[in-house]
């Protein structure tokens, strides 16, 4: 992990990577072209139109059991120090995870600062809340990391590969808190349960980056599952990257739901941490699914779900999860003020064995 005093210069470089982060010169096999991943318009159209249907859906399903004016009367009487204290944590986690995403960057042709992977970030996160696509924020991300089409390919490799170590430990930790409440277990043997499950991701994360190019060759040509493993083939020669990450990614999961347990504070719900580390990432689990905008009912009907078993009523489930989308309004915002700010991608010029790690084949 890169350290938060990067020394980059005015351009908002760092130091070019040292021999030992160099990516070996191995080029990427079976890599898909643009246009063959473009979708047709009207997918897209039907997409967004699903996505908006989606959100009415589960927003009217996640509502139908809440009195309207005793959600009003728990937002009204919210403790907006507590919210205050949940959006700073949600920011602090969004910083940790943006630094996660430069530690997968760096090493593979990105030497550029914290500080610029910090502000592609939230801009990430800025877009996610206007996009109507899944992936609209991920996409706006590769094209502000580089300039080029080499590096934007690039560049959408690193964003998959911290998606993947974000959600594989998103499923350690709710999976670990389950069990724990489950077998009521002390906290000792509750964090052997989570070291084990994060050390069998870890081993394989390792092993399964390992034999891609073993599983690559078995498979058709055009499989999607081909094309979509040609995204981690830089991360092959460089397995413990991944594995880093997924230890960050923890960290990360961990804040995420300790900020959420803040604001449930800020309308009177106080609960043992163990029960949001095993509600929150459940949601956001659910919130990666491309079935509404930006989470919109399924993070209250979820809370809901989750929070009843623990005597939280639907009003005070909803309210949290209002509270929750207002500090993630808030963070993508922050994004929307970096952009305006600085509009031009970062300029990269990848060495040659980048070059033809991130060129599709001809």
């Amino acid at each position: 992990m890169s350290s938060w005093d990067s020394g980059a210069d005015h351009s908002g470089r760092d130091a070019a990577p040292s021999a030992d982060d160099a990516l070996p010169e191995k080029p990427l096999q079976d890599r898909p072209s643009a246009a063959n991943r473009r979708p047709p318009a009207w997918a897209s159209v039907a997409g967004t139109v699903g996505r908006v249907a989606g959100t009415l859906f589960l927003l009217a399903f996640a509502l139908r059991n809440v009195e309207w004016s005793t959600l009003a009367s728990n937002l009204k009487a919210a403790d907006w120090r507590w919210w205050m204290a949940g959006l700073t944590a949600g920011v602090l986690v969004q910083v940790v995870a943006a630094v996660r995403w430069g530690s997968l960057a760096r090493p593979i042709g990105f030497p550029l600062s914290t500080t610029t992977f910090i502000r592609r970030f939230f801009e990430g996160a800025f877009f996610s809340l206007c996009l109507p696509g899944s992936i609209g924020g991920d996409v706006v991300k590769a094209f502000r990391l580089s300039d080029t089409v080499d590096g934007r390919l690039l560049a959408g490799c690193t964003i998959l590969a911290d998606r993947i170590t974000g959600l594989t430990a998103l499923l350690v930790l709710a999976f670990t808190a389950l069990v724990s409440q489950h077998y009521t277990l002390p906290v000792t043997a509750t964090i052997a349960v989570g070291a084990a499950l994060l050390l069998l991701a870890m081993t394989g994360a390792y092993l399964g980056v390992r034999m891609i190019d073993r599983v690559i060759s078995r498979l058709p040509e055009h499989h999607r599952v081909k094309r979509f493993l040609a995204y981690l083939l830089p991360y092959q020669v460089r397995p413990s990257l991944l594995v880093r990450a997924l230890a960050w990614s923890m960290v990360v999961q961990m804040g995420g739901a300790f900020a959420v347990s803040l604001v449930g504070r800020s309308v009177g719900i106080e609960l043992p941490l163990a029960v949001w580390f095993g509600s929150v990432p459940l949601v956001a689990v659910a919130m990666v699914l491309p079935i509404s905008i930006s989470g919109v009912g399924v993070r209250e009907g979820g809370l809901s779900l989750l929070l009843k078993p623990h005597g939280v009523a639907p009003e005070q489930a909803v309210a949290i999860g209002v509270l929750w989308f207002l500090t993630t309004i808030v963070c993508g915002l922050l994004g929307g003020v970096s952009f305006l700010a600085e509009r031009r991608p970062a300029t990269i010029s990848l060495p040659q064995a980048l070059q033809s790690t991130a060129s599709p084949p001809g």
